[in-house]
């Protein structure tokens, strides 16, 4: 792909904006398109606008402001202009997904939180939680792991068993006794 200064400009309409405050209404110019570039919200060009630029002797000369504009709504193409050759930059591919997360879906966020329950009197009682069940407290703080464990035994603590968060620490809590029978 030619780089700016190599590639060939072809011309191309561009859509200035209306100034309603001078009551000028939307005009088109005949630019030079350098490159086109595919974005994640749609394409834009890059055209070159006749201008003029002050030289250090006082004088003027004839320039080229250059700039990225939106395409539609600001270029247009010019009638038996061939635009194949303009270097375009499509959208780059996305990085594919892996065997294992089409399998398992999303990973859940990492964490657990806490939902104080009061019951009464007596010792605050509470239930702990995966942070993306519909059962945990919005805004909790998110605790890890070892916080979660240390909570999790507390006798006033239970394990959200409709989240994932009674699979997961169960095991750790109970270390390996529920294998070996002991």
């Amino acid at each position: 792909m030619p780089s700016h200064d190599a590639a060939r400009p072809v011309p191309v309409r561009v859509v200035l904006p209306a100034d309603p405050l001078l009551g000028h209404p939307e005009q088109e110019v005949v630019g030079r398109l350098w490159r086109r570039r595919q974005t994640a919200t749609g394409w834009v060009y890059l055209v070159g606008l006749p201008s003029y630029r002050d030289l250090e002797d006082g004088g003027v000369e004839a320039a080229e402001y250059r700039v990225w504009v939106r395409a539609p709504e600001h270029v247009r193409p010019v009638d038996g202009v061939d635009y194949d050759q303009v270097p375009t930059e499509p959208l780059p591919p996305a990085p594919p997904t892996s065997v294992v997360r089409e399998v398992l879906g999303e990973r859940r966020p990492s964490g657990w939180v806490l939902a104080k329950v009061r019951e009464g009197r007596g010792p605050a009682r509470g239930v702990l939680h995966a942070p993306d069940c519909e059962e945990a407290p919005q805004g909790a703080p998110l605790l890890d792991l070892e916080h979660a464990l240390n909570v999790a035994e507390n006798p006033g603590t239970r394990l959200c068993t409709w989240c994932s968060c009674a699979q997961e620490l169960s095991p750790m809590l109970s270390g390996f006794d529920h294998i070996t029978g002991s």
